[in-house]
This record gives structure tokens, sequence and C-alpha cells, in this order.
């Protein structure tokens, strides 16, 4: 099969761009190198929607952000992805410190951002017991918020599969050839697809994927992040996100809840060799910790349940780069996309897509359906509702997941339901299970067994030769 287009990366502005594509009579496919979509930067990262104060004034980034916070708030409710406009502070510790606050805000108004205040300490510490007695002023940010991001991905992905766009998982992009007016896309394992055009929305790879064509106009330095994630009962130590002001390496480490009713400290900003290098250190680990109770009084680090790090693929221009290559025709590459890429996601998409528009004339997809199945409809039913579902529905009734109650049938769904998870990560990202106090303690097992086609030898933890088991004694 021919495709029309060939979108190179899995994350959330590639899997946000099928689905944007899918709004018009294309033969799309996407092609993504991991087990399963969201495995890069979309997995580990802030989970914020940040208001677009921070970008500068007349740049590609400001006008995505600024454009991209409603359009994500209203996709996330389409999508049904957990989504909150809790609003953040942007807190300064100084006189000097307060004058950047007073720039943010004066940045803000450039770009266009409504609902934001400077706030004094005390004003802030009204609506926030738990902030620093150190914080002298605040920037409160009120349109700015927090999402999932892997469900989102995944729901992207999963809303593009459901209108018609192909996926395929394992496909590492390792050569590229165009010929007349058709590119051939080959991948490490000896695949081919073909397409018409490509659209090249790698991340961390998009740089060197970009010079498989022979362009060689772009640069990548990424920049590792490192993250603390704490327990539930941590969850409500802030309502707002915290941040203090940045610096030229980023937005600073933050103090958030997330959607799901934990509390995330983090990140740390270290350039690193490779974008693959999603190690923590103790380095990290203690400036995290630093930093954060620099900002928030109390936070109870023995309620921490795990650690991880992402990668982001900052660009050389400080800017994103969105544009047809200026050496091969029909090429779309994006590069440095970092923060506020999420945040930016679906203003990302449409903005990419007209790219698309202008080399061809698009014909509308009267068929297209932006809507996606809640696919955490149980968990929000009354336990009456609930009662009634596992008469008709068993595998309901039984609980896998003691940490995050997750039951059987939930995570059977979620194994038939597009993108279909094929590790225990892929399942632990769309069902929750594992994602608690004792981070997969007692549930594993029983989601091995579920997943095992063959054997239990054969369940993977993210692919390749991530295995859980390697034979019987």
């Amino acid at each position: 099969m021919i495709y029309d287009v060939a979108v190179i990366g899995a994350g959330v502005i590639g899997s946000a761009i099928a689905r944007e594509l899918m709004k018009y009579k294309l033969k799309v496919v996407v092609l993504e190198k991991a087990n399963d979509v969201s495995c890069g930067a979309s997995k580990a990262n802030s989970g914020i929607v940040h208001g677009g104060f921070d970008p500068q004034p007349n740049t590609l980034k400001a006008k995505l952000n600024v454009e991209g916070v409603e359009k994500l708030f209203d996709a996330a409710k389409l999508l049904n992805v957990p989504i909150k406009r809790n609003g953040s502070l942007v807190c300064a510790f100084s006189e000097e410190e307060t004058k950047t606050v007073e720039e943010l805000y004066n940045r803000g108004i450039l770009n266009g951002v409504e609902g934001m205040k400077i706030l004094t300490g005390d004003e802030a510490r009204a609506i926030e017991k738990n902030l620093s007695k150190e914080v002298v002023s605040a920037l409160l940010i009120t349109n700015a918020g927090i999402v999932c991001p892997y469900e989102l991905t995944i729901a992207c992905m999963g809303n593009a599969m459901d209108n018609g766009a192909e996926l395929k998982l394992k496909f590492e992009v390792q050569k590229i050839e165009k010929e007349k007016d058709l590119f051939t896309i080959e991948s490490k394992e000896g695949d081919k697809v073909q397409s018409r055009y490509v659209i090249n929305s790698a991340g961390g790879a998009s740089a060197s994927t970009a010079a498989l064509v022979g362009d060689n106009s772009y640069g990548i330095i990424p920049r590792a992040g490192e993250y603390l994630l704490l327990d539930k009962k941590e969850g409500a130590r802030v309502s707002h996100t915290i941040f203090q002001v940045p610096t030229k390496d980023g937005k600073g480490i933050l103090v958030s809840p997330t959607v799901d009713g934990n509390l995330l400290l983090g990140p740390t900003a270290t350039v690193v060799s490779s974008p693959e290098d999603t190690y923590t250190t103790k380095e990290g680990m203690d400036k995290v910790i630093k930093l954060a109770s620099k900002s928030v009084t109390g936070i109870d680090l023995r309620s921490v349940i795990t650690s991880f790090c992402g990668v982001r693929a900052t660009g050389v221009s400080d800017d994103f780069i969105i544009e047809e290559s200026k050496k091969v025709k029909g090429m779309i590459n994006l590069v440095g996309i970092d923060s506020p890429g999420l945040s930016s996601t679906f203003a990302i998409a449409e903005y990419t897509v007209d790219i698309l528009k202008g080399l061809e004339e698009l014909t509308p997809n009267p068929d297209f359906n932006p809507e996606r199945e809640d696919p955490h409809f149980f968990r929000k039913m009354t336990d009456s509702e609930k009662d009634a579902y596992i008469k008709e529905h068993s595998d309901y009734g039984k609980i896998v997941c003691r940490c995050e109650r997750v039951s059987e049938g939930e995570i059977k769904d979620a194994m038939k339901r597009n993108p279909v998870p094929h590790d225990l990560d892929g399942v632990k990202r769309r069902t929750r299970s594992s994602m608690g106090r004792c981070q997969g303690g007692f549930c594993t097992p029983y989601i091995m067994k579920l997943l095992a086609e063959d054997s239990l030898e054969s369940v993977t933890k993210k692919g390749k030769e991530s295995k859980m088991l390697t034979g019987k004694l």
C-alpha cells in the first residue's frame, strides 16, 4: 500500500497530528520505534498545561502555546482524558526575582494571556497554605492546568486509529529515500513503507531523522529532567502548580498535584549525550528535594513511591521549528518541540496539517468522529451502579490492583482498545494498575498472566529484551 502521509514518532505530538490528519480523506500510517505509543518524552514529563506567559513574544512557541491551551482542554473533553484547570503560581524569593515575575507578567500580556495577577507573598499563602514563608511575591496564572500526558497520547492515537489510521510499532526508521514523488521509509529490521508525504515528529531523534534525507540544518540538545512522584496522601499538599522563577535551563523545579491525585516534584535540566539517557541520579534527586522544599513546606519525602527521568528535545534555536524541509519537498519537520509542547499539542497538530494543505488540497472526511469512549467509566460509577454492572460483567468485580482499585475487567477492556498494549508498562499507562504505593508488588504476576499469549516467559516490561522471566527452574 502507498500511504498519503507517514508520521514518524508516536509521542503526543505525532499522535495528535495523526488524529488531525484523519479529519481528511487520507491514508495515514504512524511509525514508532518502541513497543507502544508515548514511550519517549510524552510519558515522562510534568503534565503541565502552561498558560503561555513564558515564551518570548512573537515566536511560534508563544503563538502555539497561547492558542493551544483551550484547544487542549476542548480535545481532552472529547477524548475523555483526565485534565484539570488548577492554575499555577510562579514564586519569587527576593526583590530581584520579583522583577522577573513582573517581566513574566508583561510578557504574558504581550502574548495575549488572560487571567494573570501578581500577588504578594501573603496573598499567595492565603490560597496555598503550605507555601514557604520565604516567598515574597508570585505570579498567578488562572488558565493553567494539569493533564495526564501518556493518557492524552494514547487517546489521540486510539481516536486516529478508530478513524482509520494505521500504527506500526517496533519500526525504527533507519533509511528514507525519495524517488520522484514517493518516499520509501525503511526500518532497522528491513520493513518498508511508502508514502507521498512524511511528517517527522520523532522528538529527540527529529534532527537525525531529517538528516536521513540529507537535511542537516537542525540540531537538538537532549536535556534530562528527573522527577519524584509521591503517594496520594501527599496529593493535597498544594492545589496549584508551584513554580520558581525560570532560568536559562527551563522553568525550574515545580511542586504540583497530578490529575490522578499524587504529588509531583521536579524536573532537573541536565544536558545529556542521548535522548535515551533516562537514568536517575542521586545528585538529581537531591536537587529536586532541596528546591521543592524551598517552595513548599512539610513535604513528606517518606511518601516517595517512584522516581523517573524524561529527556526533552531542546532545539538550538530556542523556538519550535515546524516547516517543510528546504532540501526535500514533501517532508515536514518538527524540531525542538520541548516545553510548552504538551500545552501546544493541538495547535501544533493544526499548524502542521495547514502546511500540508499548502502542498495540496485536502478533502474533508465527513465520517470523522472526534470523540473517544471513556476508558475509566467504571471508576466513575456510584457503588450501586458498580454492583449492577458487575452482575452483568463479572470481571469488573475482581480487583487486580489494590492500590489503584483497578479491576480485571478494566484491564481486559484496555487490552482490546486501540492502541492495544503489548507489555506491562502499556497496561500500566492505560489502567493505572501498578502505579500505586506498592508499584506493582502485588498485581504484576496476575497482569502478566492476562498478557501472556503463549507463556509467561513471553511477557516484557517494555518490549525488546525487558523480559520479566527468563525461564523455568
